[in-house]
């Protein structure tokens, strides 16, 4: 919106009068506003954005271009980019009703192009992008993209502008593996569960994680140990001898955070937190 002032001169005979001074306020006819359809991040996710363009004027706003700049910000000293594009995910609606795929060009800017916003009316571009290797991790981070929307039609650039949070909760997996990979009855088996978060928050006991399994073959006579410090049943697991099911009692496993790097052309390096169980046993025989 812009405020302008305005008054008139009267001339008489040589003379001049000039009048009051006039104000008024011109307000813009195109209005942007950008969603992420989320409540926040974690390394590799997919986010799905809206942005919404809004026409209050009488006139349609043709040949509009929409330009987002997918993040991007600089960190030390070299501008990246968080979010990638998913090529063929973009969708255009007017007044709601599905257009198809607008004219796409993405690189490190993203540019819709050849948009109309009908008077009175709205037009809605949605598309998803890919957290990518150039997105800050640590606690207390975020990325703000803006779009901006352009139109011959329109007196100066109109911008929207999303901001969304890193996740604060623990970005957790599980690998399992086995060994010896060949076993005789009554031979010795032991699994090695190793835990892995990769979030910027702790899984404390708090997290109430709990590990289970159901052996088979079913072990007997178990050893388990945390980081190689042993559990004992009932206050670190529970066995079933009978039914091979096995589960820690909750919040026994904890896994700190994960370290974060900044590399120099801008990617951030991520070291997992982990904890190690290994559970090992006796094979009683195929169930």
């Amino acid at each position: 919106m812009a405020v302008f002032t305005n008054r008139a001169m009267l001339s008489y005979n040589g003379g001049t009068a000039a009048s009051n001074t006039v104000t008024g306020e011109l307000l813009g006819a195109l209005s942007v506003t950008k969603t992420a359809l989320a409540g926040s991040y974690a390394a590799g996710d997919t986010v799905t954005y809206a942005i919404s363009l809004i026409n209050s004027g009488d006139s349609d706003i043709t040949d509009l271009t929409l330009t987002d700049d997918l993040g991007a910000f600089s960190t030390e000293g070299v501008s990246v980019t968080p979010l990638t594009y998913i090529a063929g995910s973009a969708a255009l609606f007017e007044d709601g009703v599905p257009m198809g795929a607008p004219s796409v060009t993405a690189g490190d800017t993203l540019v819709f192009s050849g948009i109309t916003v009908p008077a009175k009316g709205n037009a809605l571009v949605i598309y998803e992008a890919e957290i990518n290797r150039f997105a800050p991790l640590e606690a207390g981070s975020s990325i703000t993209n803006t779009a901006t929307a352009e139109s011959p039609n329109v007196g100066s650039p109109v911008t929207g502008s999303e901001t969304l949070g890193v996740s604060n909760e623990p970005e957790l997996s599980v690998t399992k593996a086995m060994s010896p990979l060949t076993v005789m009855e009554n031979g010795s088996l032991t699994y090695t569960f190793t835990i892995e978060n990769s979030g910027c928050t702790a899984a404390g006991a708090d997290a109430e994680l709990v590990l289970s399994d159901a052996f088979s073959p079913i072990l007997s006579g178990l050893s388990v140990k945390l980081d190689g410090a042993p559990l004992s049943a009932p206050t670190g697991y529970t066995y079933d001898e009978l039914t091979g099911e096995f589960a820690t009692v909750s919040g026994v496993i904890t896994v700190p955070a994960a370290v974060f790097t900044h590399n120099a052309d801008g990617s951030v390096g991520v070291k997992p937190g982990s904890a190690s169980l290994t559970v090992s046993g006796t094979v009683q025989g195929m169930n």
